[in-house]
């Protein structure tokens, strides 16, 4: 039986590589830079690589620690896809205190 491909992203090189997850190999390296690849989850769907602001937004949502796994039934649920967006919920978290993970993926903000 083979495994299911999950996502791995190179945000230097702007690409997606759909793998094979294995727990005994956390580390993946990037074909093309040999950089680092960071796990994004089955549920990813990478912009083009000529879409920087898609990309600018991805990279700050990785690096707050939000990632694209999928739910029980709905998918990964509600992702930022404009700067605009992500701007609006990061000074949310910033005035409320919320951690900034949470505020980026909810869907309408109070």
């Amino acid at each position: 039986m083979s495994h299911a491909k999950t996502s791995y992203v190179c945000l230097p090189c702007r690409a997606s590589y759909k793998q094979p997850y294995d727990r005994d190999r956390p580390q993946r390296t990037c074909p093309r830079c040999a950089g680092p690849l960071i796990h994004v989850g089955s549920a990813f769907a990478a912009p083009r690589r000529r879409d920087t602001a898609a990309w600018r937004t991805l990279s700050v949502l990785l690096h707050a620690g939000v990632r694209f796994h999928m739910g029980c039934c709905c998918g990964p649920g509600y992702r930022p896809r404009t700067l605009r967006e992500v701007r609006e919920r990061m000074t949310y978290a910033e005035r409320t205190g919320e951690p900034i993970a949470t505020a980026l993926s909810r869907p309408d903000l109070p």
